[in-house]
Formats: C-alpha cells, sequence, structure tokens
C-alpha cells in the first residue's frame, strides 16, 4: 500500500491533525489505564511516528496519564486523542478521532490479561439506527434544523 495523507481531530473541531498512514493495520488496547483515559472497554489505536504527524489547527493539551506516558486530548471537548510513551518516538493515534476510521481495521489485541471478555463478541446484540431513534432525532431538529452528517 501506498502510504495516504489522513486527516482527524477533535470532535469541537479546535484540534485538527494529520498524519502519513502506510497501512490500514490498527490495534484495541485493553489495559485499565487506557479504559479509564477514554471511559471505554477498550480503545482502538493506530500507531504512527510522531514525525509523521502535523498538528493543523493548534497543539492539542496534553497531561501526564503515567509515570511513563502522557496523552494529547482536546480541554474544551474533552476528546481523547491518542497516547505516547514520554520518551517515544511513536504516536498512537485514537481510530476514532480519524475523519475516516472505517480506512482500518483491528490486527490485534494488547494487555489481554485485562480484557473484558464479556464485551469481545457484541455481534449478537439487537442493534438500532441512531436515525431510527424518535427522541434522537427530534432533539437534533429541534435544536440544528435537521439530522447530524
Amino acid at each position: 500500500m501506498t502510504e495516504k495523507l489522513m486527516a482527524g481531530g477533535c470532535q469541537c473541531g479546535r484540534i485538527r491533525y494529520e498524519a502519513v498512514i502506510r497501512d490500514d493495520e490498527a490495534y484495541l488496547c485493553h489495559c485499565t489505564y487506557c479504559r479509564r483515559a477514554t471511559g471505554n472497554v477498550s480503545v482502538a489505536f493506530k500507531n504512527v511516528p510522531q514525525a509523521d504527524v502535523r498538528w493543523l489547527t493548534r497543539e492539542p493539551d496534553w497531561y501526564q496519564s503515567s509515570p511513563i506516558a502522557r496523552r494529547p486530548f482536546c480541554a474544551q471537548c474533552g476528546t481523547p486523542l491518542g497516547f505516547t510513551y514520554l520518551d517515544g518516538t511513536n504516536i498512537d493515534l485514537t481510530v476514532g478521532s480519524f475523519d475516516d476510521p472505517g480506512f482500518f481495521r483491528p490486527t490485534s489485541n494488547f494487555a489481554i490479561d485485562t480484557k473484558l471478555a464479556a464485551w469481545e463478541d457484541t455481534s449478537h446484540l439487537p442493534g438500532m439506527r441512531a436515525d431510527e431513534h424518535q427522541p434522537l432525532t427530534d432533539r437534533w431538529v429541534a435544536a440544528t434544523g435537521r439530522l447530524p452528517d
């Protein structure tokens, strides 16, 4: 695969970035730190060299999340944008912060010793499209006059 320039950013748009992507491989981290940092059962990351990431609108806000790592985020909307070791040359960008997260595919799991087994396979659960949930669509139309993209 040829390299591809992909964009992403936080929910409010205050922080935008571009990253050179060389493949579609991503991974899921199940460690306790990542779960707490994102408020989720795991987090999907794309690992890239820090030199291949360019912050467009502004540098992200950073916090040191452990004695060995720090995380970029948006202090305005709270979007977690990634993870990097303090002495690292690479950064893990959150797959969900990319404009086209569907480009990536999961290829591995990390920290499987703390993985929450009940969340491994949810394909058997019933599902609903967001635009089929009337209370949600009513709120969007009342607030903005339209449904979100």
